[in-house]
Formats: structure tokens, sequence, C-alpha cells
């Protein structure tokens, strides 16, 4: 199991992945989940990847060789972040209708999601969820953020502090706050956590982290939020039974 989120704020959007992929007694392995493609000045495009491990990477290498083929549309070349939806729609599509049947014989789940984000000159920003089908669709001002993976955890704190207008600092400490509850309730999602943070309009990647057991910042805000929720949790009113 594995948690993404990626939230579009008027400042920009955050984008987080965890690193986990398999977890159990004595089998955790990791393997990043968030994939970037830049040129700047120009496009600025981020993936985030869920699902079957074999099949989200052989979707990343079909458009990594469109890229280098230049044989017809691809990441680097589309006009817009709709056509870029399409094309990891169609490339995941592809995967699964070829690999899908084998996997089925061995009870394997071929299923797999991404989400999608970032800009492209002459657009805005633009954040979307594409399926397993290959469908998708588009974050809105009603719903500005996507989770995919292990998402019951994380999406309270999410629903309760991310809105158009929350700054991109306010949205990098609420995601990371969603990944500790999300780590907390369950171990198949771990550290590292990979973050990338890209301003509106800039149109070059931002600021770049990856958290791990060791980092400072990490280790104070879980501290932090914990002793937070417990003193708020203190102060809340007895209910009045008279």
């Amino acid at each position: 199991m594995t948690y993404c989120v990626a939230s579009m704020m008027n400042a920009g959007i955050v984008f987080a992945s965890d690193s986990r992929t398999n977890a159990g007694v004595d089998n955790i392995a990791t393997f990043r989940k968030m994939k970037t493609f830049e040129r700047q000045g120009d496009r600025v495009i981020v993936l985030l990847n869920s699902g079957n491990l074999a099949v989200t990477q052989a979707t990343l290498n079909h458009l990594d060789l469109a890229i280098r083929r230049e044989t017809g549309p691809n990441l680097m070349s589309v006009g817009s972040m709709y056509e870029v939806a399409e094309l990891v729609g169609a490339a995941l599509r592809s995967v699964r209708d070829h690999d899908t049947p084998f996997l089925i014989q061995s009870n394997v789940d071929a299923s797999a999601n991404f989400i999608v984000g970032g800009q492209i000159f002459g657009e805005p920003q633009r954040l979307f969820l594409v399926y397993s089908e290959g469908n998708f669709i588009e974050a809105t001002a009603e719903t500005p953020y996507f989770q995919i993976g292990e998402v019951k955890y994380g999406k309270p704190i999410i629903d309760r502090v991310i809105t158009a207008e929350t700054s991109l600092n306010d949205a990098i400490k609420c995601v990371l706050v969603s990944f500790d509850s999300t780590m907390r309730s369950n171990l198949s999602v771990g550290l590292p956590v990979d973050l990338l943070s890209y301003n509106r309009d800039c149109l070059r990647i931002g600021h770049t982290w990856r958290f791990d057991e060791h980092d400072s910042y990490m280790t104070s805000l879980r501290k932090s939020w914990g002793e937070g929720v417990r003193q708020a949790f203190a102060e809340l009113p007895n209910p009045d039974w008279s």
C-alpha cells in the first residue's frame, strides 16, 4: 500500500508521496513514487503513483520512451495539462490491457492510479486524478486536493484545513500531518516522504524535500501535533448531562 496526496491552492500546488511498497514482518521495500518533468519557463509536470509497482513503472517507462522517440504527442510536446492527463491515462490503459490477463492467473491486483498536476505555459495550474481504467477527473475549487492509496486516515485533517486561500507553508504542514496520521494507523505507509512545492505561474520546480526518520523538522512536527491534539482534547467541554 502507499499514500500520495496533492493539494492545489491559489498560491500553488503541494505534492507528497511515501516510499513504501510492501509491508510485512520481514518484507519492506522502498521506491520513489514521485516523477517530475520540467522545462523551465514552459512546463512543470508532477506524477504521483499508487498501486501495482510493475504497472506504474511500466506506465512511466512508456511516457519516457515517447519523449525520447519524439514520434508523437508526449508529455513535453502537448499544449495543455488536460492532454498530459490523457497521455498518462492512455499509457496506463495500454500497460494494464497487456499485463492484466497474466496477472489475473496469479491473483495479482493490476490496478494503479496516478495524480497528475502542474502547469504549462499559456494556461493555469491544473490537477487531475487518473483512475486505473485510464479515465480521469480534475480538481476544482470545491475539491482542491486528491489522495491515492491509503487515503482514509489523512483525509480528516486535509478536509478541515485546506482551502483555496491556504498558503503553501500551511498546506505543507497539513499534508505532513496527514502523513503522520496515516503512518500511525497503517504500517503499510512509511517514511521517507517525498514532498514538492510548486509556486503558481513560476514554471519551474520549487522546493523539494525528502523527510526520513532522522529529519529534525518531521520529528518536531509530529511531536507538536501529537501534543496539540492531546491538549485540544483535554480542553473539550464535558457533556452536560443535566
